[in-house]
Parts: structure tokens; sequence; C-alpha cells
């Protein structure tokens, strides 16, 4: 039976606090909630909340017990500030490991700004492309955490934001994420190489073929196959967008351990062939 109370285990300010309730860590949000309270004082689980996480997992609840002791209460409050607008502005649970993970990317980078260390991100575009609705909600997250902490934080830093967020949506480890963008970029790479072009990072049509991309690994991670009545006509049509199309596929199912039917290989030749129509060989794309 749940007990009819919460326990205090930390008070990160007035309205953010960390309790203990039949042995689960939530993260309860209300206005003055932890006003002149301290740990180890009782809430009753009566007690209206605007937000609350709960940390399930035996091996989450101890990292986050670890990440206590490691990052300011301040700070703990306005990463924890920035998941609940995320989960609020998204209308859905997201994966608990947010609640660590990009919490101590936070603490991090907030300390690296402070330090006024300079960091790029050299998957700015492909994650603003493939992620969209997580880089906005990205940008607002910047914004919040520039005016709680008082500093100029790296336009960069929103893609980052963007990765920890999508995977705390798809219930996906932060590492498939990020290895997706990488792949994204990595394709386009050898596509320049292969034909000798140099693809406009800003353009719609790169924009368009990173997109595909993103559904394409999708589909592949989840096994789903795919029919292209039109393999034959591409194959025949678009022979070296084709070769090259197979190339990148055999590179795509390296990186993923995946197998790559050639309904999904056809798919990517029509794109390829797109994009070197765009941005011709010596020419720069507008």
């Amino acid at each position: 039976m749940r007990q009819d109370h919460y326990t205090l285990v930390k008070v990160f300010n007035n309205n953010v606090v960390l309790a203990l309730r039949s042995g689960r860590e939530e993260i309860l949000f209300a206005r003055g909630i932890g006003f002149g309270r301290k740990s180890g004082d009782t809430i009753l689980a009566a007690t209206p909340v605007e937000k609350k996480f709960t940390i399930m997992d035996a091996g989450n609840s101890g990292r986050f017990r670890q990440l206590l002791t490691q990052v300011d209460d301040a700070v703990f409050a306005m990463c924890e500030a920035v998941i609940a607008m995320i989960s609020s502005e998204l209308n859905e649970e997201l994966n608990e490991n947010i609640h660590i993970n990009l919490v101590e990317h936070i603490a991090f980078m907030l300390k690296r700004v402070r330090r006024g260390e300079e960091f790029t991100n050299p998957f700015m575009v492909e994650t603003e492309i493939l992620y969209e609705k997580e880089y906005l909600l990205a940008q607002k997250a910047v914004a919040m955490l520039e005016q709680q902490a008082g500093v100029q934080i790296p336009e960069g830093e929103a893609g980052f934001i963007a990765i920890h967020i999508h995977s705390a949506r798809k219930n996906g480890k932060l590492s498939q994420t990020m290895r997706q963008t990488f792949l994204a970029n990595s394709l386009v790479e050898i596509i320049e190489e292969e034909r000798q072009i140099a693809v406009d990072r800003q353009s719609l049509d790169y924009a368009r073929f990173v997109t595909h991309l993103r559904y394409t690994m999708e589909r592949l991670l989840r096994r789903q196959r795919i029919t292209n009545d039109l393999l034959p006509v591409i194959r025949r049509k678009y022979k070296a967008s084709y070769a090259l199309a197979e190339q990148l596929s055999a590179y795509i199912a390296e990186e993923l351990e995946v197998e790559v039917p050639v309904g999904e290989t056809a798919y990517i030749a029509l794109y390829v062939e797109k994009l070197c129509v765009q941005f011709p060989a010596g020419q720069m794309g507008k």
C-alpha cells in the first residue's frame, strides 16, 4: 500500500523538492512546497503539486543520489524547471534518464561557460533538421538557463540539449540518438567526396535529404520493411546514384548493425540524385 505522505530528502528551492514515498524518489514542483522545510520533514501525499517526476529504476536512483552530491542545489532546481517545461510543452512523460543525463550535461556546461571556455557543436545543422520540435524546446531551455544563471550560453548548446530531449522522448539511449546524428552527417560527407560536390547545409534540399535519412534509420531500427515498386526504374535511370546509394546502405548497415533492404536503397538513390542535381560538381548550392 502506498504511504499517505512523502518524506523530504532534499529541498532545492522554495518550489522544487526531492521526496521519498513508498520507497520511490519523486521530484515535486509546487509553489512554496520547499519553503521553511528541511530534509526529514513530511508532506501529505494529498498536497497539490504542479508537476511530479518519479525515479523508478534502482540503478537510476543510485546515479541520481550520487548526482545530488556533485551538483549545486540552485543548478539542480534550474535543470528540473527546464525538464518540467519540456514535459509540459510536449504533454508527455519523458524517460527518467533525463533527470540524470540532462542535469549532468547542463551542470558541466555551466561550469565551462563560467570559466570562459569556448565550445562548438559540429552537428548543429543536422540536429536542428532531424529534431525540429526538440530544437525549438531546447532554445526555450537555453533562454531559461541564461536568465536564471545570468550567463550567455553558446548557440550550439541548443543542439546538445535537443539531442537529450529526443532521447528522453524515444526512451532510447543517448548514444543511439547521437550515433544517428553523426551518421547522417557522415553520409552527406561521403556523397560530397564521391561526387566532388559541396552541399549547402542551410538549404532546403539538404534538410529534406537529412529528414529522409532520419526516417530511413528509424524504420531500419524497428525492422520495418517497405516495398518500392520503382526499384527497377531507379536502378536503370539513376545508375550512378544507385551505385552510391548501395555504398551508403552498406555504411548504414555496418554502423547501425541492421540489414538495409533494396527498397530503402532505391529511395536513398532518389534523394542522392536530387541532391546532386541541386549541387553540381564544383559549385556551392544557393
